[in-house]
This record gives structure tokens, sequence and C-alpha cells, in this order.
């Protein structure tokens, strides 16, 4: 155990939506247990999952700090092997108990039976700094740590914990490297996707969206932007070039009427991995025996282990001059700043926002 010490803090607090962000600065007494570490946040994005957050589309446990995609800076450590002060980490958005059987038998961490999300969790849980629209983020035992290489950017980091990593986990599925793929939608985990296909040798990549303005970027991340605007156009637009059809897709753009598409574009025996369509309106029109006659395999995808963590920073390391990864993010808004923040997001001018605490 740790003495307790005073921390200067400074963070943004989530009450409701259509209500402001409220601003703290405060000195908070903290004490860290074995395991646990303190990080400054040096750098933090918004997630689109904060934005439906913002937007009342989804329900959190507030007050909160939100904020889960960050990069940061170890201030205080209490018995992590190999970790100490001054290390550039970032870190699982799950903590997990390692006990349970999602945890030690199913391989799948992130459906811990004792889950606590970072960015998701009530201020009134332990130190209550659990998210990253903060200067200081507080990381419990279970949460795997991953220190950042040099050559790694912060905002080349920050959105690794969340968008890369996941993308890192949906590629993984792939019984084999296939020929010919579609990623139905363009925003980050779209391009994500695209470059982790270029790199894993894919020969035809395309990526379906309905916003233009991200063309350029979706090009130089390995793929074939292709209009989505009208559905039956890109259909047949993709079909002519896809021949018996592609062996596999991936759905992130979060689209229920983009499913039918799907299954039409997939060839006998495709793979069809969904990872965009974690909401409410997401009933499919789909029926058994068209997954059935086409010897599909669907797959779902929902976050991530810490090995895919992992995977995305070496990823990142191995790929940061060969795609313009800080074409993705924003120039930082200030902590202080957190509705501009929040507004320039809805413009959908930058796959990311960042934002910057002052201290």
């Amino acid at each position: 155990m740790q003495e307790d010490k005073l921390i200067k803090t400074e963070f943004q607090i989530f009450e409701e939506a259509g209500k402001s962000f409220k601003y703290e600065e405060k000195e908070i007494e903290l004490n860290l247990n074995s395991g646990e570490v303190l990080v400054k946040v040096l750098l933090s994005t918004i997630c689109g999952s904060d934005l439906h957050t913002i937007e009342g589309k989804r329900k959190e446990d507030v007050p909160c700090i939100l904020g889960h995609e960050a990069v940061g800076e170890i201030i205080r450590v209490n018995d992590r092997k190999g970790f100490e002060i001054g290390d550039r980490v970032t870190w699982t958005i799950a903590d997990s108990c390692g006990k349970c059987a999602a945890c030690t038998d199913y391989g799948l961490p992130e459906k811990c039976h004792e889950l606590f999300k970072y960015g998701h969790a009530s201020i009134n849980k332990g130190s209550g700094l659990n998210g990253c629209y903060s200067n200081i983020i507080h990381i419990r035992e279970g949460t795997h740590l991953v220190k950042v290489p040099e050559v790694v950017s912060n905002p080349m980091a920050a959105p690794a914990n969340c968008a890369l990593a996941t993308m890192v986990n949906a590629v993984s599925h792939l019984k084999k490297v296939p020929k010919k793929v579609v990623v139905q939608g363009g925003g980050l985990l779209g391009v994500y996707a695209c470059a982790l296909l270029k790199e894993k040798g894919v020969d035809e990549i395309y990526c379906l969206d309905i916003n233009l303005g991200r063309f350029e970027i979706i090009g130089k991340f390995g793929a074939v932007p292709v209009d989505g605007r009208d559905m039956q156009k890109a259909t047949s637009f993709l079909l002519d070039r896809l021949g018996d059809g592609a062996d596999a897709i991936f759905e992130v753009a979060g689209v229920k009427e983009l499913i039918p598409q799907g299954i039409c574009l997939l060839r006998p025996g495709g793979e069809y991995i969904l990872v965009g369509l974690v909401h409410p309106d997401s009933e499919l029109k789909v029926t058994a025996e068209q997954i059935i006659r086409k010897c599909l395999a669907v797959k779902g995808v929902h976050n991530y282990a810490p090995w895919h963590l992992e995977e995305a920073i070496d990823f990142l390391e191995r790929n940061h001059s060969n795609f313009p990864f800080g074409e993705l993010v924003s120039p930082p808004f200030n902590l202080e700043n957190m509705e501009e923040a929040v507004m320039e997001a809805k413009k959908q001018h930058w796959f990311r926002v960042s934002i910057k605490p002052k201290s």
C-alpha cells in the first residue's frame, strides 16, 4: 500500500443528455492499491459511442467522466511489474478479473463477469477518476497496460485502445487471408480495417461510404472508395468487380440496411464480420435460408482482449510511416472547451477530435 497523496485534477462531468458538461478542478486524496497505476492523460479522442451517449442514444451510469480513448504517462505506480513512472502507455478499455469463465475458458476477458469499463462508470465508483476527459485516470489492477513506442505519436496512439484494437480483433477472425474484401463504412473502424487488410496482403479492398469527403483518406489507407449513397448502384458496381463475390465483408457502419447488401455481395462460403451494429436499432431483414444456402459464416465482434491491444500498438509501430495516421485526428481542443470539441466531432470533418488537458 502507498501513502495517501493529494492529486490535482481537472475533468469534465457528464450528467445527462441535453445538459452541458460540468468542468471541475479539485484536489483528490487518492491511495493506490497493489497493481494500480495513476496515469496523466496526454491526449484523448472522442469516440462515436460517446457522441451517442451525449445525444441520449445510449445510457451510462451518471454522473460520470466520459472518454475511453487516450494515451498517457504513468505518474504513480504501486507494484506493477515492468512499468515505472514516466512510461508512456495505453490501456485496455475494460478491467477484468482474470478468474471467471469468460476470462479463463472462453478467451473473452472483454466479457468478464466482473467487467469494469473506463469512460462508462459513475464518479461514485472507486476514486471517480474513471474516464479520459480528465487530466488523470486511475488504472485498476486487472487492466492491461501497453507501452507506446517513441515512433508512435500521441494522436496515433490515442484511438488505438478502442477503434484499432477492435478491428485487430475483427480481422483476426478471418480463416485465411482473403483476396477480395468489402468494408461497409469508411469511418475510423473502416479505415483501420483497410490498413490492417492491406498489410496482410489482401489483393482487392473496397470501402463503402456515403461521405465523399472521406474518399481521399480511404485511398491512402489501401482501399478503393465506393460511393454508397445509392445502394443499388454501389451493389452493381461491386458485383461487376467481385466476380463470384467477396471472400469477406466487414460491417462497421452501424447501419442495418447494409446487411442484405452484404449477404448479396458475399461469395458462397464467405465470411461476414459484424462490428458496428452495437445499438438497439439493429433488427435485421435477413432469412436463415439466405445464410444457409450460401454456406456463410457470420461472426459478431465486440471490443477486444489484451492481446489485441498489444498487436494494435505493434501494428502502429510497424506502419507509422506507411499510412497517414496523423491526418485522422484533429489538433487538440483544451479540456475546458469540451463543448466546442463535441460540436467539432459532430461535424465529421475529422475521424477523431482530440482533447488535451492543461496539466
